[in-house]
């Protein structure tokens, strides 16, 4: 009996021996195969409408901007602003300058015209008093010469030397008349004169009156239109120290202090490489993103595009053209010289299978990808429909599979 047991035990203990090492084995297996299934970036190949674009960067710009300017009055200081940046409305107070100075000169500039018009109507009075009194000369002067007429008539029955006495007397009375009416000419012709000289001065000061009057109310600016006001650098200390203009500068006749764009004309102007410039055409969709509002998509629509190119100034030197597109529906956080990109969509490919540009490797000449499945990558030709600067268009692949962000065949060999 002992010896039937120890000849069944033998191949038992055998069996137990056989089965842990293969359940050994087996998991030496397992930890070499997740040893091997390294987990690299991967990212999901899409299905969507693709949009192929040429990109482009620039900045805001206002299509429409009205300067502001002092008034043509000199010795101007600054008094007042309206905040820099704010929304001015059309004819609201935009810029004051001090006027205390063109007040004062208001003051004695009206005095003169007080005097002027004093004068004036002295002279006047006198000239009336002067015309009444040569009316009434020359009405005696007439009656006289009449009287003499009607005695010289009277020769036949008065005596010759009497009516030789007549005559002279009539002579006599129409020369006085001519001399009266000579006088009455020139009294006339020197009180108007001397009315027209202080007329014209008179009208002299009033126009200067007038000029000044003008020149306070110009110094109250208005806003000529609705928008962002836009203070200019003041040059008058250098252009180093420039600074835009603030209350108590001194501004020049006529110098541009200001300006205004227009926030409903907002437009992106971009520059399009060379290259490019043959890829797009006005009247395409375009997609604006500014910078300083990562969050904001902008839909626009390229209007215009400059008819030559244009040097850089960066080493080595480029050339490129300048791109305009219109906003949409300009948003009110936007401002111009923003900076921003713009993507020009040329072309649309429905239902397209989209990956990361980074995806994107080439074997032996050929285009592939390198599908993931559970740390185990396999390379996979595929065929390129668009290629955009962040994705790709392609065809070779299902959508929903993960693809790896790395060069895998680079890659392995290091391990």
């Amino acid at each position: 009996m002992k010896v039937r047991w120890n000849r069944m035990r033998k191949p038992a203990i055998l069996l137990l021996v056989l089965l842990a090492f293969g359940g050994a084995s087996a998991e030496v297996y397992r930890l070499r195969q997740n040893q091997g299934a390294v987990e690299y970036p991967t990212a999901p190949a899409r299905k969507d409408d693709f949009s192929v674009i040429v990109r482009c960067r620039g900045s805001l710009r206002a299509r429409r901007s009205v300067p502001v300017y002092a008034p043509i009055v000199p010795q101007l200081r600054l008094a007042w602003l309206a905040p820099a940046g704010q929304t001015v409305k059309e004819g609201e107070s935009l810029i004051k300058f001090d006027s205390s100075s063109s007040a004062q000169q208001l003051s004695q500039k009206q005095a003169a015209l007080r005097q002027a018009q004093a004068t004036l109507d002295q002279e006047l009075a006198q000239a009336k008093v002067i015309s009444e009194q040569d009316s009434s000369d020359l009405a005696d002067t007439k009656f006289n010469v009449e009287k003499a007429r009607l005695e010289a008539s009277k020769t036949e029955i008065v005596s010759k030397i009497q009516g030789e006495e007549n005559k002279i007397d009539l002579g006599v009375a129409e020369e006085k008349l001519k001399v009266q009416q000579a006088t009455v000419a020139l009294h006339d012709t020197s009180e108007k004169s001397k009315i027209a000289s202080l007329t014209r001065l008179r009208d002299q000061a009033a126009n200067e009156v007038k000029i000044t009057q003008n020149r306070i109310a110009e110094m109250d600016v208005k806003s000529p239109i609705t928008g962002m006001v836009i203070y200019l650098p003041n040059y008058s200390q250098g252009w180093v120290n420039a600074k835009p203009f603030k209350v108590g500068d001194n501004a020049g006749a006529g110098q541009q202090i200001a300006e205004i764009p227009d926030l409903t004309t907002l437009e992106m102007d971009a520059k399009v490489e060379e290259t490019d410039r043959g890829r797009i055409s006005t009247g395409e969709d375009t997609r604006i993103r500014i910078d300083a509002l990562p969050e904001l998509n902008v839909t626009a629509k390229l209007a215009q595009i400059s008819p030559l190119a244009e040097q850089g100034f960066e080493w080595p030197p480029t050339r490129s053209f300048h791109a305009y597109a219109s906003l949409s529906k300009p948003d009110s956080r936007l401002r111009p010289d923003m900076n921003g990109g713009m993507d020009v969509v040329i072309d649309r490919i429905p239902n397209a299978i989209s990956i990361p540009a980074k995806a994107l490797f080439t074997h032996e000449g050929k285009p592939i990808v390198y599908v993931a499945n559970h740390g185990h990558y396999t390379p996979t030709e595929i065929e390129i429909l668009a290629r955009n600067p962040d994705e790709i268009a392609v065809k070779g692949i299902p959508a929903g599979v993960a693809v790896a962000l790395v060069d895998i065949a680079r890659v392995e060999p290091r391990k």
